[in-house]
């Protein structure tokens, strides 16, 4: 399929599609392995990705079985460690004609627990276990259950999921950095997790643990005393300093400084190739039962529903509404009510049913407050009491109104601005740009202008600044006039379609007007119900600067389709006609890794194609673009101090250095014990 265009902004959308592309750019720079790897590239060593995945995947499974078999319906899913996010989706979800599943929502809320996993990298021992800091490890996990469980109490999920892959983290790294495995154990340790069972048989700070060994594997270096007593230990590790109490066991690899330095050696078991890697899948199946024992806590606390929502189980976005109470907005307002109620009612009562509701009026000067529930009447009820009033000159705060409905929403939320008039706050766009690309909510802004210059239906655009948002977002500006707001049939059918879970972008593209364009794409078995706007008037311009010039992976999960295989994915900014190919390398579980010789360097979007071999059907070609844009910064890594602290070859040298922001002016000085192999790096914000 094609069509030209000479208008500034085109797009296709298709409603009705379950298969998605969630892109992330990894910046990957030589480090050292202190834990579980973050992510692992071998079908046969398990991360903390593969752990922690695995366990959200079964217990979700069994929270939806359950849920199920109490509203007497079937559940027909295997729980197996072999599920898939998408398998879990559907067999959690219930079919509604018109409403197709998707599981891209459930795809990010394990990407945030993923993400709050691998940034885990302080050097203090009870993050990961190391030095025998037991005590100070299980009160990190406990409090940290207790902070999760208080922040789903206030509803903000997305910081549990943060604190969740925090607690999975140290938990996971127990079974790699301790002896436990060694010990005999079978089953996971329940008192890391129970602040009032009592740690027992821990190994005396006095008590010598491990023997010397050569070579990087030790598979018998811990003292058979320590094994038949049954004491508790694990590997000291430093990459600054080869001090440790005499005797004791080191974690081991070549960055811990420790394992040089008498008893020699490691015991941890991060990875096959690790000092006791023999027993490297012994000790990930472990933390695989620790981690869904650690769920199962959780969700015995708060609930099987809210469980379900905290892992973000859903066949709806969150719906936000952002409205001008300004007394401009007068003869608006009971369009506003009337759009909004149908939006709401077409949903109540349904599996498409919003777990969250959220409402942030604006006036000039004030904003807000934030209304959320989940009650649907009370919803309606609260938009209804909206009566406009103040204002009194024509912009007004829309930009506050939108950054405290992206702050207080959570991600993938969808997002109606109503207003008639210009932002007064416009500065605020860099901010609520960055929210909108951080949290991957798509916004709609539904403008009335004054006076009928068309008279037609069509989506225009009045003002530059809400197109803009509206292009970052992957949503659409819609203009209804201040003649046709009596009509509420009047764009009322478009608005119910952006807001569908399951829109999936096929293109989207803003050119300068004046110049005609061709565009192509595909349209696959999957899609129904395509759509495609095309807007007018205003433009958008873009600023094309120097690439980065360094190689960059992008990391895309497929979400939607277990049969759907990735052939080409592409960086795009339609204002240049820049195109950058990158080379595609499956990993596995529907997802890819994609590296590119250069980036533009700022705004630019992901678009992929593949083929859909589902065996119900004939293979067919498919193509997704990411609804957000990536904007990448720069980054320049100067060194303040340089002091040697190893004489041997290989060893990393331990730098202090300074990371400055040139963007934003952003500045941090760290010490971190890893080689500094580049002066300039590309940083990106997504």
């Amino acid at each position: 399929m094609k069509f030209d265009v000479c208008g500034p902004c085109s797009s296709a959308m298709a409603v009705g599609s379950s298969l998605h592309l969630l892109a992330a750019l990894l910046l990957t720079l030589p480090g050292f392995a202190q834990s579980f790897m973050p992510n692992s590239l071998f079908f046969w060593v398990l991360s903390h990705r593969d752990v922690t995945q695995t366990a959200i995947l079964r217990k979700t499974a069994e929270v939806c079985r359950d849920v199920a078999a109490a509203e007497g319906r079937s559940f027909t899913l295997e729980i197996t460690d072999t599920l898939s996010v998408n398998k879990v989706q559907k067999a959690c979800s219930v079919p509604l004609p018109g409403f197709p599943v998707s599981s891209e929502m459930f795809q990010a809320a394990i990407n945030s627990v993923h993400h709050s996993s691998d940034a885990l990298l302080s050097p203090d021992p009870a993050f990961h276990f190391h030095s025998e800091a037991f005590l100070t490890g299980r009160s990190l996990i406990t409090q940290g259950l207790s902070s999760l469980k208080d922040s789903v109490k206030k509803q903000n999920f997305q910081a549990a999921r943060i604190t969740l892959g925090r607690i999975c983290h140290t938990l996971q790294d127990f079974y790699s950095h301790s002896n436990w495995v060694e010990l005999g154990r079978t089953t996971a340790y329940r008192a890391l997790i129970r602040p009032d069972q009592p740690l027992e048989n821990l190994a005396g700070p006095d008590v010598p643990t491990c023997k010397s060994c050569s070579g990087l594997s030790c598979s018998d270096n811990i003292l058979p005393a320590v094994l038949q007593q049954g004491l508790l230990t694990s590997g000291y590790y430093s990459t600054t300093s080869s001090a440790k109490p005499e005797g004791k066991c080191s974690h081991g690899g070549i960055f811990d400084q420790t394992s040089r330095t008498e008893p020699t050696g490691g015991i941890n078991k991060d990875t096959d190739g690790s000092s006791h890697g023999q027993l490297h899948r012994t000790a990930a199946d472990l933390a695989m039962d620790a981690t869904v024992d650690l769920l199962e806590d959780i969700r015995v606390a708060i609930g099987d529903r809210t469980f379900l929502r905290l892992m973000d189980i859903s066949q709806a976005s969150a719906l936000v509404f952002v409205v001008d109470t300004t007394s401009s907005m007068d003869s608006e307002i009971d369009y506003v009510k009337a759009v909004t109620a149908t939006i709401i009612n077409e949903r109540r009562g349904k599996p498409i049913e919003p777990f969250e509701y959220i409402l942030v009026p604006f006036n000039d000067p004030g904003v807000g407050p934030v209304t959320r529930t989940t009650d649907a009447m009370e919803m309606l009820t609260k938009i209804n009491s909206l009566t406009p009033s103040g204002g009194g000159d024509n912009p007004e705060m829309s930009m506050s109104g939108l950054r405290l409905a992206l702050t207080a929403a959570p991600p993938s939320s969808f997002i109606f601005l109503f207003t008639d008039a210009e932002a007064k706050d416009a500065s605020l766009n860099n901010v609520v740009t960055a929210l909108i690309e951080t949290t991957k909510s798509k916004v709609v802004p539904i403008l009335t202008q004054f006076g009928a210059r068309r008279r037609r239906s069509v989506v225009i655009s009045p003002d530059q600044l809400y197109p803009d948002l509206a292009q970052v977002s992957g949503g659409l500006v819609i203009e209804i006039y201040k003649d046709q707001i009596s009509d509420i049939s009047v764009k009322t059918p478009i608005i119910e379609k952006l807001s569908v879970g399951a829109v999936v972008t096929v293109l989207q593209a803003a050119v300068n007007p004046g110049s005609p364009r061709h565009f192509k794409f595909l349209v696959d078995t999957t899609l129904s119900n395509m759509l495609i706007y095309i807007t007018g008037d205003p433009y958008v311009t873009f600023t094309l600067t120097s690439s980065t010039g360094e190689n960059v992976t992008l990391w895309v999960t497929v979400t939607g389709s277990d049969t759907a295989t990735v052939r080409d994915v592409t960086l795009l900014d339609f204002s240049t006609s820049t195109q950058v190919n990158g080379s595609v390398q499956s990993i596995g579980n529907s997802d890819y890794l994609v590296t590119f010789s250069e980036v533009p360097a700022r705004s630019f979007l992901v678009r992929l194609t593949g083929q859909e071999t589902n065996s119900a059907s004939t293979p067919s070609s498919f193509q997704r673009q990411a609804d957000t844009q990536i904007t990448t910064s720069r980054l320049s890594l100067t060194v303040s101090t340089l002091s040697v602290h190893s004489g041997l070859k290989g060893v990393p040298t331990t730098v202090k250095y300074t990371q400055r922001d040139k963007q934003h002016g952003y500045l941090k000085d760290a010490v971190r014990g890893r080689p500094l192999v580049v002066s300039e790096i590309p940083h990106v914000n997504n």
